[in-house]
């Protein structure tokens, strides 16, 4: 399992930095906050911890910007949302829509502060790029989200426990008789 998510890590923040090259518009898209998010969402808070400060320190090292600014970022708001999750029930692919966005527009605004703080100058317009990337970001990450549902998904592995434990319980049965 842990494999897994270092492979979603790493597939996302080189799929960050490369695409940009591919198309210039999906300069908007942010993987890394897209997978800090889904396990955010999972309810383990140490782990989403632990992703969202590799996604967001991986992220600064390919970026010409502030260094460990991504990195913040990014752990803040897995913290945020592992808190939220763990008051809400946000089981629901409905639920998770306004928290992506919602994480977005934290990402951007934590950036441009500790940008404005440290007293470094703010490389595009905020509230256009802001937008743009809430935009490219929620829509993808909707979709993104549900091939991880799949990807992540105990389901079969459930199935095959249930499997033995009915043949368990037929076993039991017959040799009562």
């Amino acid at each position: 399992m842990k494999l897994k998510i270092a492979v979603c890590v790493a597939l996302a923040v080189l799929l960050q930095t490369n695409l940009r090259l591919v198309w210039p518009p999906l300069v908007h898209l942010d993987l890394p906050l897209i997978v800090v998010t889904y396990f955010a969402l999972r309810r383990d808070v140490v782990q989403a911890l632990i992703v969202g400060f590799v996604a967001g320190v991986a992220t600064d090292f390919f970026s010409k910007g502030l260094l460990g600014a991504n990195g913040f970022s990014k752990t803040l708001i897995a913290y945020l949302i592992a808190a939220l999750v763990t008051r809400v029930m946000l089981d629901n692919p409905l639920a998770r829509i306004p928290v992506l966005a919602g994480a977005v527009a934290l990402d951007a605004v934590v950036i441009v502060l500790l940008h404005r703080l440290l007293g470094q100058p703010s490389l595009v317009a905020f509230a256009e790029t802001a937008a743009y990337k809430m935009i490219a970001t929620t829509v993808a990450g909707t979709f993104i989200f549900y091939m991880f549902d799949i990807f992540f998904s105990d389901r079969a592995r459930q199935r095959r426990q249930f499997a033995f434990r009915r043949r368990a319980a037929r076993r039991s049965l017959v040799s009562r008789r």
